[in-house]
């Protein structure tokens, strides 16, 4: 009967494992036409190592460096280097796809969320965490000033910090 039974299932499993890299491939597909979108809409060329770049920082909201998008997007695109990846987010940043980040003076970090709010850097583990903000920071009427970007830096704990009995 076991014998039997593997003759009968077998067939099915390889199906089904079939469809699934089907979805997987589908969901893929859908999610770097997406990218690519979104990319075309602030006027960026989508080539591949741009639509990688850009896919990351929208599916990693870590707020990461430079070394940190090279350590994890290298091993699958060997060509890519770091200085593609500076020239990139740069590029990015003029388009206004993500925000650059200063808060560390050793490394800038990038963040695909380019709507109002601020950063924590925390104190102790080095975390940077999105702050939502009640308001929008303005400066006072009577500035002659034109201002372009405006940045919000916090320090101080960040929530797993915060919440550990043993700081």
């Amino acid at each position: 009967m076991p014998a039997l039974f593997f003759t009968i299932i077998w067939p099915f499993q390889i199906v089904l494992v079939f469809l699934q890299s089907i979805s997987d491939c589908n969901y893929y597909n859908i999610v770097m036409k997406q990218t690519q979108d979104y990319l075309i809409e602030r006027d960026i060329r989508p080539s591949a190592q741009r639509v990688a770049l850009m896919k990351y920082l929208l599916d990693h909201h870590t707020h990461p460096t430079v070394d940190d998008i090279y350590a994890a997007l290298s091993p699958e695109m060997p060509t890519l280097s770091k200085t593609t990846i500076y020239n990139t987010l740069k590029l990015f940043a003029e388009k206004g796809a993500i925000s650059i980040i200063t808060i560390d003076s050793r490394n800038a970090h990038f963040d695909s969320n380019v709507e109002p709010h601020g950063h924590l850097r925390c104190t102790q583990c080095g975390t940077i965490c999105d702050i939502p903000l009640k308001e929008p920071v303005m400066p006072d009427g009577n500035s002659q000033c034109v201002i372009t970007d405006t940045q919000v830096y916090f320090h101080g704990l960040c929530p797993n910090c915060n919440h550990n009995p043993n700081r």
